[in-house]
């Protein structure tokens, strides 16, 4: 019972990290970057918001953007950035969908629980490559030289997210991993039992013992009168 609840809570902790980081891919408000305090970009159009698709300009009440359409002319960081998170965006899918085949409450026909336990391991597994590769996708922009030279302000919200889908992401694929190994390794379990019927196989039952009373006979009575003259 314990481990089915872990590996639901490691299920939906996955999930949610997953979204994460589909969300901080789609989205460009990664970091904020102005040489003056908020207010005062927004007045003179200089507060900028980037991201590893389009890079806008917010201003009082409207929203500039232009999209990176340049493959060849964006630098390597960029482009190791998309598909860093295009990769783990993708492979999420895939992952998200063999652990809920893999979860204690579904079942399809008579499957042993040890193959469901054996794909969790293995969506545990790929769950946390997913979160190293989006890691190195959004630890990557924040230490490239070229924003800390671009006045940075603060981080965006896509960033937080970013972070915080890639931390649910390795603490669910850990949780999936640790658990799923610990109850396949029991010795026993219910799919290791065996079950014998009356028309199976096997040695047959031992006859119950049956005691026949036997009618006295002359040799009995001459023991018993025997015995009595003894005790004389």
């Amino acid at each position: 019972m314990t481990n089915s609840c872990l590996q639901l809570s490691g299920f939906f902790i996955s999930c949610i990290g997953w979204l994460g980081i589909v969300i901080a891919t789609a989205t460009n408000e990664w970091v904020f970057t102005c040489k003056y305090g908020l207010n005062t970009c927004k007045k003179l159009d200089e507060l900028g918001c980037k991201g590893p698709w389009a890079e806008c300009v917010l201003s009082t009440g409207t929203y500039h953007c232009v999209t990176l359409t340049q493959l060849l002319d964006l630098p390597a960081y960029v482009q190791t950035t998309r598909a860093l998170m295009i990769i783990g965006s993708i492979l999420g899918l895939p992952v998200v969908a063999m652990l809920l085949v893999s979860m204690p409450c579904i079942s399809f026909g008579n499957e042993p629980q040890a193959s469901k336990n054996k794909r969790t391991i293995l969506g545990g597994v790929l769950m946390l490559i997913v979160g190293n590769t989006v890691w190195f996708g959004v630890y990557g922009v924040v230490s490239h030289r070229r924003y800390q030279e671009l006045n940075l302000m603060s981080f965006g919200f896509s960033l937080y997210t970013g972070w915080v889908g890639t931390i649910f992401s390795l603490l669910g694929g850990c949780i999936l991993t640790c658990c799923s190994a610990e109850s396949s390794s029991r010795p026993y379990q219910d799919n290791n039992r065996f079950y014998y019927s009356k028309q199976g196989g096997g040695n047959p039952p031992a006859a119950p013992l049956s005691i026949t009373p036997r009618a006295p006979t002359s040799e009995m009575g001459e023991i018993v009168t025997s015995k009595w003259y003894r005790g004389l």
